[in-house]
């Protein structure tokens, strides 16, 4: 199949493609099974064959018949599985009545071993299988029992185009009733499960079929070399996670569970058996390029670290009729700044009124003058009048202000 001025398929003859296709392998002559020789993914080929391949056509007899189809893309635009070298896919000839001529289209790649293996079911041509090493000559009933292939990339071509090496580690997920299953090669996934009382770790409380999600992004690193074994999430060890329940009771702790700023304590993760949603990994991120990161809780908000809480901002704005710092039992309030100053300064400025006063006030105890001079009102006067650290002057240059908080 040519690749016309757009990168799209050429349309070839429908009498003569159907034709082909009848002659290619026993059964439905529209429909037959192919082992995928050629990946094409270079990003400089035409847009339209990124993401096809080539393979040869399987027999009957689980034998290739020699023949090559070209060009196979993949039948689902929206979704995409791209195969590897020597793992199988189902090929369909379809025809487009809009032209006179049709394509090869390829679906999802065969499971070969079960669920035994997500990262990787390649099958080598059989009748090269007596070259391969005996890790590599593995039946189904071995794999059932324990063992699985390992694959030698010197021997079987897996895809030449992605360097891809197998996994042995990955495991698949253990599916339960009713399950719907997305599984990568790599230990992504996405379950659509429900309740099921007993059966699965979310099960304990609440009632069969409350539906939950779970995306996950990166198996358990703690699970065993044994990738045929399936796997349940561990929300804990799991690499990323989201997790959206309906009504199940999650087995999850917060990393720092000290809700001490609380009257009345949120009811923790483990704990909750109403819709909620769990984010867990190293680190999440919230950004919002253009506009703004909107938090809000109908109780509360909480934020606990067990190290700190940093806000940095070029404002801060708190708005609220009850501010406690440092403590939910928090009683004294804080001064407004500028009224407490002014009280201060008409304080003062009433002491050294009298203390101007008193200065010059003369005592005739038993008739005689005592003094000329009261030392007492002058020193007040001095530490009053001091124009670098008097009283008045540290009152009239705001250094008892703070310069970024204010208060109402």
């Amino acid at each position: 199949m040519a690749y016309g001025k757009f990168g799209f398929p050429s349309m070839v003859n429908k009498a003569s493609s159907n034709k082909g296709a009848q002659s290619l392998s026993s059964g439905n002559k529209n429909y037959f099974l192919v082992r995928v020789t050629q990946v094409n993914l270079d990003p400089s080929l035409p847009p339209s064959a990124i993401g096809s391949i080539s393979g040869e056509i399987i027999n009957a007899n689980a034998i290739s018949s020699g023949k090559v189809i070209p060009n196979i893309s993949p039948s689902d635009p929206y979704r995409t599985i791209v195969p590897l070298v020597n793992e199988y896919v189902w090929v369909r000839y379809i025809i487009n009545p809009n032209s006179f001529g049709g394509q090869y289209v390829y679906d999802s790649p065969l499971s070969m071993y079960g669920i035994a293996s997500v990262n990787i079911n390649p099958n080598p041509n059989p009748t090269s299988k007596q070259f391969l090493p005996s890790s590599q000559k593995l039946d189904y009933s071995q794999v059932e029992n324990g063992a699985y292939n390992v694959v030698d990339n010197n021997s079987i071509n897996l895809n030449p185009t992605s360097n891809f090496s197998e996994k042995g580690n990955i495991h698949p997920l253990l599916p339960y009733t009713g399950d719907v299953l997305y599984e990568g090669r790599w230990g992504q996934s996405i379950r659509f499960s429900s309740t099921l009382k007993t059966s699965n770790p979310w099960s304990t409380v609440g009632n069969d079929g409350d539906p939950i999600t779970i995306l996950r992004n990166g198996q358990d690193p703690n699970s065993s070399d044994f990738g045929a074994e399936p796997i349940t999430e561990n929300l804990k060890n799991d690499l990323s996670s989201v997790y959206l329940t309906s009504y199940q009771k999650i087995p999850f702790s917060l990393a720092n569970e000290n809700f001490l700023s609380y009257t009345t304590p949120p009811t923790t993760p483990s704990q909750f058996t109403n819709p909620q949603i769990i984010l867990n990994s190293d680190r999440i991120i919230l950004n919002a390029k253009s506009d703004s990161v909107l938090i809000s809780g109908q109780n509360s908000i909480g934020l606990s670290s067990n190290g700190s809480i940093n806000i940095d901002a070029a404002s801060h704005y708190i708005s609220s009729n009850d501010i406690k710092l440092g403590s939910k039992n928090a009683t004294q309030p804080v001064l407004l700044g500028d009224n407490t100053v002014d009280l201060l300064t008409q304080l003062t400025e009433a002491v050294k009124s009298l203390a101007s006063i008193l200065q010059v006030q003369r005592d005739y105890p038993g008739g005689v003058l005592a003094t000329s001079y009261n030392a007492i009102a002058g020193n007040i006067l001095n530490q009053i009048n001091d124009p670098t650290n008097g009283i008045l002057a540290q009152l009239s240059n705001d250094s008892l202000k703070s310069q970024t908080t204010k208060v109402q």
